[in-house]
């Protein structure tokens, strides 16, 4: 499992990212910037990333964040514990992820609700055609929208 061809961002894509777009764009939102964090293997650095994450956004003040990945399976472990430190740490937190037809993820917590699926195929499946299930400009306003309600729900915004 992991990162298959309709899942996957391509150069191009990261240079025209529909997230910093979109949240770039808005006047309410005050983009700070991108953190790239890696998949590691072992379970101990997979805990520390997400908590470095998490520090570092504390650190500058942040009130709220997107995680994105473009993975499946073995990922969900990084990608819902770096939400969840992300969350402990008191900032609103939203994710998007391909999840299509499967519909579950490895491993889940309180903040599994807050992601939204990145899933454009009929059949909710990986696919061979390139970049088909990547996040667009479509998934990064739902989440700009998603983001803005869960800010004024947790009072960070």
């Amino acid at each position: 499992m992991g990162v298959g061809p309709s899942t996957k961002e391509t150069t191009l894509h990261h240079f025209h990212d529909p997230l910093v777009q979109v949240f770039g764009s808005d006047p309410d939102i005050n983009l700070q910037g991108v953190i790239v964090v890696g998949t590691p293997e072992d379970n101990t650095l997979k805990h520390l990333v997400g908590k470095r994450t998490a520090k570092w956004l504390e650190g500058m003040s942040t009130q709220g964040a997107v995680i994105a990945a473009d993975g499946w399976g073995n990922s969900d472990v990084d990608f819902m514990n770096t939400m969840s430190a992300i969350g402990d740490e008191g900032i609103s937190i939203i994710g998007l992820k391909f999840i299509g037809k499967q519909a579950t993820f490895v491993v889940s917590n309180e903040y599994t609700k807050y992601v939204l699926d990145i899933n454009k195929s009929v059949q909710g499946i990986e696919t061979t055609v390139v970049g088909e299930n990547s996040l667009d400009l479509h998934d990064a306003n739902k989440a700009l929208g998603l983001l803005k309600l869960k800010m004024r729900a947790d009072g960070n915004g």
